[in-house]
């Protein structure tokens, strides 16, 4: 229920908003869980496995229960924690993993099957028979199990990715960050505060205390206002910081509220790098629960939750509440709930010699040892004594088991948090992130002012380490600074369940079970019992299942150990961190020069690379694709044909050394190439597997042009740069792409020369332009670069002018062509092409392959060395049996060859062990009047003339291939040097 004063809400402006179909209203400032509770709403979800009922447990991020869905179509967003989600004008949200309704869900069901889904039962149940695990159990299983789900539509919301540097991350906006902001802010650092809130003060907000005279609250709003009209600062609110990786690195998730985004067109999140020379961790804490039977029902919730909805939300949790706790928290709660006039059931402390300064009922020395109700809590029973147990009424449970210390992105790196045996808890050690300091209560700061005089001392460290002056004192403000008192008590012995983790079912019998079992390591028992691996990790259970375990296995704590935390802190939408990639943001369409031409001749376009290249040119009457790549491969074998090649990788090389380099980077020798002339080169990874192969045009003495494969390109220029920056940073090497900056062209077909003669403003011959020569030339007064090279085994040609005129060149160049009998070929053709002549693309040098297995072993120079000629010359890479290139045919009655399809000797069963390799490319040549194909197989070279068996069976395809050299046509390569 709402209380009638107090709360840092606006009481003058009421929000609408609906919950499953029925309307409510709350007030500016809620949360949905906040305004959920103010409208007495206490069912909020059900549980994972059982499907039990769940209320609200926490008021943070760390929620497991009240988890909902917003949206529809393409802006649905599941598994939103009530706690987090902002109110707002219309907002629907709906519950989830129920069925028909969250009132009253089927599945509920599971619960009465309890005795039989206890931890682990999926791997000892589902065994028998074997196929009905696929057909049956999985099908039923999945269906069952999960929370919230995508709707399946593209997502409409727009995200965002940041960056941000600074000199000093704060990370948390409690009283210690906002401590540690101000004073290294004062001292004129560049200071990034985020905090996950929508403002900061962090549990100030929660809590009746005074800093420096004034509400906590009033303090911290002070605070931000004056940071906030620095300009070295940036407060980031909504925003959490999810992980910590290298060399000061953060990620950070900014949320905006969903009506504002939908409103102004602005992201709904934004994924930040921050990369900070020095960061401050002041995440605070998180209270955890204690386990007893039924401690899980609508109703209970954590002590401090319950302050925060009583001191920021203005909601009374309950109208009778019952208090349970082994710490000073449980009391101050009772208090808060007595000065909002709100009944106290019941004070139950654990500690026996615990005292009580208030008018309520109060049992030291006790225990709650269950609860009663089903959708709600109705009422709690409390051992006074052993043998001895009272039940009181209450409606609302408040229970604190102490607070851990939120050490998570302290271990993001990999290091383990020490246990403290004084507040009972885990806390960060020293240097566990490089460059990051704990402050406040995540680092066992459990007061106010010790968590205030913490977080200026870490400025200051971080200042000194940061080179900047601070002043030497800085003037920590008064506030409470009692001592934190605890006993620790994990769990309540007694009949029934006692839950651990909430979000994933798991009890305290889930863990006892796993150590009988002997899953006694902390890792082995969080997947034995799925135990942290919910969307919250584990928060609220961890700890608690740790001491449970340590318990069962008759170790302590920290012998026990952590399991290991990983980032995110919390759930990131993949959107967020991928922002900017949606649709052509992940896969950007790269359009060559010739692609209006292309259209307008009725090219349908295929994707290569990113690229999109013309498939084939249709002409009136043919009416399928080979018809029109048959033609096409005439025109070059007979006439000419004209093919746009300028999505090939095109690298810039200067400088003294690149001869030198080149070298390096390729097998074979390019220093003592000539000015004027091209090379063919294979360049090798560091494994001495082949990364791509392509031509090395010289056009001076240190000048060359490095063409790579068109889907190698960006592969090939970053290996580049790491061999320059990392192996040979002294040598005098520039590189740079130049892909984009010329439009190039293959003339490829025995009229070739004469088309170009045509067209260029010289002439050019046999002497001039030999087979692998290169050149300036002109036509119509355009500089241009001339190439003799051939991918399709004819006389050829490459000419290469600035893009800007690169489309009217191409419709010239077919033009001529057409009217030589030939015309433009597209990719069908080309690789048909490029098949007949036994030419690779990266169909073969799929990055499995080396130079033996494609019969270039050769090609490694024995003069030099290159970079993975030791890896390609080990044993294992140049073994007679390895899968070596071939070329097939067929030779049976079944005619067609498939590229994926399986080699077998013929005698053979088709089956993986008898595998004697597989197909890569194939086509039909036009030319030979048969399909043929490359592979690699075993012994490749050492079975020319032997049949074979090719196997798709995928495609329900066989067929007998005889093996072949892989150049089907014109072997000696005679046509391309004419």
């Amino acid at each position: 229920m709402r209380l009638p004063k107090g709360g840092l809400i606006d009481r003058d402006q009421a929000v609408r908003f609906s919950f499953d179909g029925r309307h409510y209203e709350g007030l500016a400032g809620d949360t949905l869980a906040s305004a959920l509770l103010a409208n007495g709403v206490r069912l909020m979800g059900r549980s994972f496995k059982y499907h039990r009922p769940r209320g609200v447990l926490t008021a943070g991020s760390e929620e497991p229960n009240a988890l909902v869905t917003v949206g529809q179509g393409g802006r649905q967003a599941p598994n939103l924690r009530a706690t987090m989600l902002e109110l707002h004008e219309g907002l629907v949200a709906r519950s989830q993993n129920a069925w028909p309704s969250l009132e009253w869900d089927l599945l509920a069901l599971n619960d009465a099957f309890a005795p039989f889904l206890s931890a682990g039962f999926y791997y000892k149940t589902f065994m028998w028979p074997r196929s009905f695990w696929e057909k049956l159990y999985e099908p039923i299983i999945r269906r069952a199990a999960g929370l919230g789900a995508l709707s399946g539509a593209h997502d409409s919301d727009t995200y965002e990715k940041a960056h941000v540097h600074c000199d000093l991350l704060v990370i948390g906006g409690g009283p210690a960050g906002l401590m540690a902001a101000l004073v290294a802010a004062r001292a004129g650092a560049d200071v990034v505060l985020a905090d996950e809130d929508t403002r900061v003060g962090g549990r100030l907000n929660a809590e009746r205390e005074d800093v420096d005279g004034k509400p906590g609250h009033a303090w911290a709003s002070e605070v931000e206002a004056e940071l906030a009209a620095m300009e070295n600062v940036r407060v980031m609110t909504r925003t959490t910081v999810t992980g910590a990786y290298d060399q000061g690195s953060y990620g950070a998730l900014e949320r905006l509220p969903a009506d504002v985004a939908a409103r102004t067109g602005a992201p709904r999140e934004c994924f930040w790098r921050i990369v900070a020379r020095r960061a401050v961790m002041a995440a605070g804490a998180l209270e955890r629960p204690v386990a007893f039977a039924g401690n899980d029902r609508p109703g209970v919730m954590m002590a401090g939750a319950v302050r925060a909805y009583i001191n920021r939300w203005a909601v009374a949790p309950g109208r009778r509440v019952a208090v349970f706790g082994n710490n000073d928290g449980a009391h101050r709660t009772a208090a808060d709930l007595v000065a909002a006039g709100v009944h106290v059931a019941a004070l139950v402390d654990s500690r026996p010699d615990a005292r009580n300064d208030l008018d309520v009922p109060f049992f030291a020395g006790a225990q709650v040892c269950g609860s009663s109700g089903r959708k709600a809590l109705e009422a709690v029973e409390i051992e006074v004594a052993p043998g001895r147990r009272e039940k009181i009424q209450a409606d609302c449970l408040a229970m604190s088991g102490g607070w851990n210390p939120s050490v998570y992105l302290a271990c993001h790196m990999g290091a383990r948090p020490e246990w403290s045996e004084e507040i009972a808890g885990f806390v960060p050690r020293d240097g566990m992130v490089p460059g990051m300091s704990a402050a406040g209560a995540c680092a066992g700061a459990m007061s106010t002012h010790a968590c205030l005089r913490d977080g200026a001392e870490a400025a200051q460290d971080a200042l000194r380490e940061l080179g900047l002056r601070a002043a030497k004192s800085p003037s920590v403000p008064d506030a409470g600074d009692a001592p934190y008192r605890i006993r620790p008590l994990w769990q309540v012995p007694g009949r029934g369940r006692a839950w651990l983790d909430f979000q994933n079912d798991v009890t305290v019998k889930d863990v006892t079970l796993a150590a009988r079992e002997n899953f006694r390591s902390v890792e082995h028992m969080k997947r034995y019992t799925t135990q942290g691996m919910a969307p919250d990790q584990g928060k609220n259970s961890n700890v608690g299942a740790l001491a449970v375990l340590a318990d069962a296995t008759g170790r302590s704590i920290p012998e026990t150990g952590t399991t290991t935390f990983r980032p995110p802190y919390v759930p990131v939408p993949i959107a967020a961190m991928g922002a900017g990639a949606q649709g052509q943001g992940f896969a950007p369409r790269r359009l060559t020069t010739s692609h209006a031409a292309s259209l307008a001749m009725g090219a349908p376009m295929i994707e290569v690379g990113l690229w999109y290249r013309p498939s084939f040119f249709p002409r009136a009457g043919e009416t399928t694709w080979r018809q029109s790549c048959d033609r096409e491969v005439a025109h070059v074998r007979e006439a000419v044909g004209i093919a746009d090649v300028s999505t090939l990788g095109k690298i810039d090389i200067q400088g003294a050394d690149a001869a030198r380099f080149l070298d390096f980077v390729y097998t074979n020798t390019f220093s003592t190439l000539k000015v004027g002339r091209v090379r063919y080169g294979v360049m090798l990874r560091e494994d001495g597997h082949v990364m791509d192969d392509g031509t090395t045009a010289r056009l001076g003495e240190d000048h060359f042009v490095m063409t790579t494969t068109t889907a190698a390109a960006g592969q090939v220029m970053r290996h580049l740069e790491f061999v320059h920056q990392c192996l040979c940073p002294d040598w005098d090497v520039s590189m740079i792409s130049v892909t984009e900056q010329w439009a190039q062209f293959a003339v490829a077909g025995p009229k070739s020369r004469d088309l170009l003669n045509g067209v260029l403003d010289a002439p050019i011959d046999g002497e001039r332009f030999p087979f692998m020569g290169c050149g300036a030339v002109t036509l119509a007064g355009v500089a241009a670069r001339l190439f003799r090279i051939s991918f399709s085994g004819e006389h050829a040609y490459e000419i290469a002018v600035p893009a800007r005129y690169g489309e009217s060149l191409f419709r010239l160049l077919v033009a001529r062509a057409e009217e030589m009998g030939g015309g433009a070929y597209g990719m069908e053709a080309l690789n048909v092409l490029r098949l007949e002549k036994g030419l690779l693309t990266h169909a073969e040098l799929h990055g499995r392959t080396t130079a033996f297995d494609l019969g270039m072993e050769r090609m490694i120079s024995a003069n030099k060395d290159c970079i993975g000629k030791a890896a390609a010359a080990r044993p294992g890479l140049t073994e007679p049996d390895r899968e070596r290139l071939v070329g097939m045919k067929p030779v049976g009655a079944v005619k067609q060859l498939t590229a994926g399809a399986h080699l077998f000797d013929e005698a053979d069963a088709a089956t993986r062990e008898n595998d004697q390799g597989y197909v890569t490319s194939v086509g039909f040549s036009p030319t030979l009047g048969h399909f043929v194909g490359l592979g690699f197989l075993k012994r490749g070279s050492d079975r020319y003339g032997d049949v074979i068996r090719m196997v798709d069976h995928l495609r329900g395809v066989e067929a007998l291939c005889e093996v072949t050299p892989p150049a089907f046509f014109d072997p000696d390569g005679g046509r391309a040097r004419d």
